[in-house]
């Protein structure tokens, strides 16, 4: 099944699941049609706060030209440390129809950015793929990447089989307490955890052109969080044993309290060398040997593209 024919046979589907709203695990059933508001505040229209022709993804995504970045308001998420705060909650934003996100879609195309990035498209998955039917039939081309906190519904993720190219998933907390408190994200772990699996199911591992631009796969991010809070180390554990050590990681730690992370003294703070250390040494012992990880220190704020050393 090409792609078009994927995202006119989901469409239906994604449709029934926005109204009422169960597009993500909060499953709040809000009538978006009628303009109730549920937990993130979306309504019926898809709400994007900006996009162009990102460079600061992962290198693969970057690539020379950039990734075609389409950042979406509004997120499922409430992560009190949350560095996008400005766009993903607390912002200016313009609602658009459907066919002006086609157009954004098929204009960062002919931008020459290498992929179109969905940053936190959850919970307007179904005015996605519509925008995306009629790109298609426009003759966007380009990889889609689905950059999302890991907060979906798993039979959202499943409808779109065949129509993600590139899964950019965040996994973020091992205990279920702490996505609660600080990201409003009951039952995260379960969940977040069949969805990984799943999409390693439908696109697998990472594969790149002889440029090293990504064409498909799964790149999961790791943003390690001070005092243990995101327990990163169980979360490789898990990928390793249940997912696959060929996995392609991107491994973060570019933390630093920001918006409300100063009222929680648990995460008040950067993380330090040893918190860095033991989960860099971690993805060395357990076998993973495909991603980034970021640099310590003065480093931290960007993507240093150093690979993971290959298994001999």
């Amino acid at each position: 099944m090409n792609k078009l024919a994927a995202v006119t046979r989901s469409i239906p589907a994604l449709r029934k699941l926005a109204h009422p709203c169960l597009l993500c695990m909060h499953k709040c059933e809000a009538d978006r049609e009628k303009n109730k508001k549920g937990f993130c505040g979306a309504l019926q229209k898809a709400a994007v706060y900006s996009y162009s022709p990102h460079h600061g993804e992962e290198p693969p995504l970057s690539g020379t030209r950039g990734s075609g970045t389409i950042f979406f308001t509004h997120c499922n998420m409430r992560c009190v440390y949350c560095q996008n705060y400005t766009f993903s909650r607390e912002s200016e934003f313009q609602e658009i129809e459907t066919p002006y996100l086609a157009e954004i879609m098929l204009g960062l195309q002919r931008m020459g950015c290498h992929n179109i990035n969905l940053v936190s498209p959850t919970h307007y998955a179904y005015q996605i793929a519509d925008a995306m039917r009629l790109a298609i039939e426009g003759s966007l081309d380009i990889p889609i990447v689905y950059n999302t906190g890991g907060y979906d519904s798993l039979e959202v993720i499943k409808l779109l089989d065949g129509i993600i190219d590139i899964y950019l998933p965040d996994m973020r907390y091992s205990e279920d307490l702490m996505a609660a408190k600080f990201s409003s994200a009951p039952g995260y772990v379960k969940n977040n955890r069949l969805l990984i699996k799943e999409m390693f199911r439908q696109v697998g591992v990472l594969k790149q052109d002889k440029e090293g631009i990504a064409k498909k796969g799964v790149i999961v991010r790791l943003l390690i969080l001070p005092n243990n809070v995101s327990d990163t180390l169980s979360t490789l554990k898990f990928l390793q044993e249940e997912v696959s050590r060929d996995i392609y990681l991107s491994v973060m730690s570019q933390y630093y309290p920001t918006y409300l992370a100063g009222n929680y003294p648990d995460i008040a703070r950067r993380i330090n060398e040893r918190e860095y250390k033991e989960i860099i040494e971690a993805v060395e012992k357990l076998g993973f040997t495909n991603g980034w990880i970021q640099g310590f220190g003065t480093e931290t704020e960007r993507f240093l593209g150093t690979r993971i050393k290959p298994r001999l």
